[in-house]
Formats: C-alpha cells, structure tokens, sequence
C-alpha cells in the first residue's frame, strides 16, 4: 500500500510566491527560445561591488568557512551597528542585532516568534507577495488597508487607526514599497506614529530594504529614527540584497528589543543555524565600506524610472505614478479593464492582463492581486533603458489593441 501525502496545515496556509513563478515562467520561455523580456525580478541588474568580492575570497583564503555564531558574526553585528549609526542615528547593543539568511528570513524568524493563532499583523496593500503568507503560516491574521494610487499606494493615519484592534500585534511598514516604490516622508512616518502611541500593545516593523534606492526629491527615514520613543516596540529590518546588488549572498538583519532578538535566534538555531560565513564577511565589508556607488546607480535607475513612467503613461488605460525610490513602478490598469484582446478574450483582472501581456507582447511582469491592490501590476526598472523602452513599446501596443 502506498502511502497517502499528507502536507501540514501551516503549509496549506500559503502560496507559492508569484514573483518567483513570473521569473520561473520567464526562464522557461527563454530555455524554449523566446524573445520574451522578463521584468517581474526585483533584483538590481548591477554587479556586487569588486571590494565586497574581494573580502570574501580574502575570508576563504582565511579560513572562514566554519560554523558562527547562530545569529551573526560579532564582526558583522559591529559593521551593522556603525551602519545603524551612520544612516539612522540608532544605536543598539550587539544583543540587539540579528543576521539571516536574507530579508525574507528576518521577517519570517520575527512573526513565527511572536504570533499566535487569532492574532492580527496590518498590512498596507500594495504589500510585498510574502508578508500575508508568513504571518498565515506563523497562525495570525494578515489585516489589509488599501492605499489607492489616488494617496501615492500609502496609507493615512486615519485608517491605521481604525485598523487596530485589540488582537493586532504588527504593523508592518515598507519604505520605499516593494511593489511600487512609494515612500512614506519623515513628517507622514510622525503622524503614524502618533496613532501607535495610542496602541501600547501594537509594535511596527519596518522593512527597509530599498533604503539606498531612492531620488533627490524625497529623503529616507526609518520609523525608529523619527519616533524614538518607540524604539521598544519596533523592529527595523533591512539587508545587503537591493543596495549592495548582493541577492544571490542571502544576508539580512535587523534591530530590535533584545528579549525580540533572543526569541529569533532561538528559532534559528533550530532552522537554518548560521547565514552562510563567507557571505557575512562580504556583508560586512558591503556596510563598512566606501558609499559612493551608491548614488551613481541610484542616478542610472532615476533615468530608468523616468522613461518608465513617461512611456507607460502613454499607454492607453493605464496610469503610472511616479514613486520616489526603489526600482519598480505600479501602474494602475482600471482603464484596460472590461476591454477585449484581439483574440476575444475578455481582461476583466490584471492577472489575464498580464498574461495577455505575456502571450502577445512577450513581456513578463507580475500582477497587482499578489501585492494586493488591483487593478494594477509591477514592473521591475532594473534592467537596461534599452530593454525597458523595447518592453514599454510592446506595452503601449498590446494595450492599444484591446477594444
């Protein structure tokens, strides 16, 4: 007799991510021989820094390559308390800094740590794919507020407040946003925090991880800087992922309460143990290192989102914001919707509009029901203009076609 698959609960809870479906689609296609242009990955097209590859091999060549502390090296906490220093004016204890294996895996150690079946983490929509499905996983509630693109895809203190009740243990805030690059202002960051101090039992944790992606007319703050009072109740994650063009090296931290820190690391310690050694040498040369770079990339994705943004706004029925950092847009697709391609299909969702988009334009990008707002979909701008203006043009045409 054969035995009967039987797959937990937990897993059951979520889905597959379907920014990594999109980009395994598009690899697919591109294995077959399709000219398709993928613009769903929200990894940067740039190379890591050749000083942060030179302080990983010059850690193998060390010897580096044992078993760490569960949660970090003492030489990466220290790089990422001077970086918390340095860009944040935050200052925490060793005790208070935790390392992982990528962002993904900071948010996930903090919510399977602190929630519990029936409690409630606020989710501002469009949101990042994974965040609902780790806190269904972990047995809470994701609770979404819908920030339209009429208030720049952010959400007002005034639905923040209603949103709380007394079952919410996170509010979680991403600054600028993955999937469409709004940035909440240092003033707009004060006035939601005024709504958490009315809160005692709500903490925040912000994911920061397009920190370093954003243009001259906004400038970053994280929560925990403007509202320091706060600083007990707020975890602030970041990574050496998008900034440092680091993706495939999988390092992520955070600062927070140290009881916080210690609860994730004992998860760790009986998950993934230790981020890879090698990888933490280069994260800490990555955050102890020269800057500079920095701003002449963020320069060359200015120039992408610019032409994005101006191509897409001509696009018959969509409409595209202009977001203030990372790499992507968020065009808000309601005037394609109710329309019909040339092969009678009505697009009634973004999820066939996409798919339309993939069959006809071969262009990839992911729809706006994974981030949770729709009629919309994400384009990820990092990649060259050269490619991006030839993807917008088939954009422009696809939509032009629908009747």
């Amino acid at each position: 007799m054969s035995l009967k698959p039987h797959i937990s609960a937990a897993l059951n809870r979520i889905q597959p991510s379907a920014t990594l479906a999109m980009t395994a689609r598009v690899s697919a296609l591109k294995a077959a021989g399709v000219d398709v242009i993928g613009l769903s990955a929200g990894e940067p097209d740039f190379d890591t820094p050749d000083f942060v590859k030179e302080a990983a091999i010059e850690a193998i060549r060390n010897g580096q390559t044992k078993y760490t502390l569960v949660d970090g090296t003492v030489a990466l906490k220290e790089a990422i308390r001077g970086k918390f220093r340095r860009d944040n004016g935050l200052d925490f204890g060793l005790d208070q800094i935790t390392v992982n294996v990528g962002g993904k895996h900071t948010l996930f150690n903090a919510l399977v740590a602190t929630v519990d079946k029936g409690d409630e983490v606020i989710i501002p929509a469009p949101y990042w794919v994974s965040y609902p499905d780790i806190v269904a996983f972990a047995g809470g509630t994701p609770v979404v507020i819908e920030g339209s693109a009429a208030q720049n895809y952010k959400i007002t203190p005034v639905q923040l407040d209603a949103a709380i009740t007394p079952k919410t243990r996170w509010v979680m805030l991403n600054s600028p946003s993955n999937p469409s690059g709004a940035a909440y202002s240092g003033e707009e960051l004060d006035a939601l925090g005024e709504v958490i101090r009315r809160h005692p039992h709500v903490m925040v944790m912000t994911d920061d991880m397009y920190e370093h992606v954003w243009y001259a007319d906004f400038e970053f703050s994280t929560f925990a800087q403007r509202c320091p009072d706060l600083i007990d109740r707020i975890l602030t994650v970041n990574g050496c992922s998008k900034a440092y063009a680091m993706t495939g090296w999988r390092i992520g931290y955070a600062g927070g309460p140290a009881w916080l820190i210690k609860a994730m690391g004992k998860l760790q310690s009986q998950s993934t143990s230790n981020p890879c050694s090698i990888a933490q040498a280069a994260a800490a040369a990555a955050l102890g290192g020269p800057q500079q770079f920095l701003d002449d990339r963020n320069a060359a994705f200015k120039k992408r989102r610019d032409k994005v943004v101006a191509m897409l706004n001509d696009a018959p029925g969509l409409n595209c914001p202009t977001p203030d950092g990372a790499f992507y847009v968020y065009p808000d697709a309601s005037g394609c919707m109710g329309k019909t391609t040339p092969d009678g299909l009505l697009i009634d969702t973004d999820e066939k509009l996409i798919d339309y988009f993939l069959d006809s334009a071969k262009v990839a990008a992911v729809h706006g029901a994974a981030f949770g707002l729709s009629p919309a979909f994400r384009v990820s701008y990092a990649t060259s203009e050269a490619v991006l203006k030839e993807a917008c043009v088939r954009i422009q045409q696809a939509c032009a076609a629908l009747r």
